[in-house]
């Protein structure tokens, strides 16, 4: 994180800890590892360019969310709005990217079918999702 954007952080009152944004979701902030932890529920839904391919399986991130993540860590994205994250649904975590999406103005959050068998997610229900940027 740069010292501008923890300057920033520390006007708003942000320290190691918690509090409610927006009340749309929740952003932690340590400090000393230098990432920022939001937690919200999203509705998984499965995206295909074709119907006889299976497709991608994805969350859309709040867009609150996105903007304050676009707003503060673009610099951060690689090629095609992909951003580097770790997430966690139930007992699962593991490093990913996110997807910036022009269309939705949001980023999207692929869940693996491993993550999906292991935490019994299935389509169309809203999971718990916390990601570390």
């Amino acid at each position: 994180m740069n010292d501008e954007i923890e300057r920033e952080l520390l006007k708003l009152g942000a320290n190691e800890g918690r509090y409610e944004y927006k009340k749309n979701f929740e952003r932690h902030i340590n400090m000393e590892s230098n990432r920022i932890k939001y937690e919200f529920s999203a509705k998984v839904y499965q995206y295909s360019t074709s119907p006889e391919m299976s497709g991608w399986t994805f969350v859309s991130l709040p867009k609150e969310v996105s903007i304050e993540i676009r707003d503060n860590f673009k610099w951060l994205e690689e090629g095609w709005g992909r951003m580097k994250v770790t997430a966690k649904t139930g007992n699962s975590e593991w490093r990913t990217s996110i997807w910036f999406d022009t269309k939705q103005n949001t980023y999207l959050l692929p869940l693996k079918a491993a993550i999906r068998k292991k935490e019994n997610i299935v389509f169309d229900e809203d999971v718990e999702i916390i990601i570390w940027v």
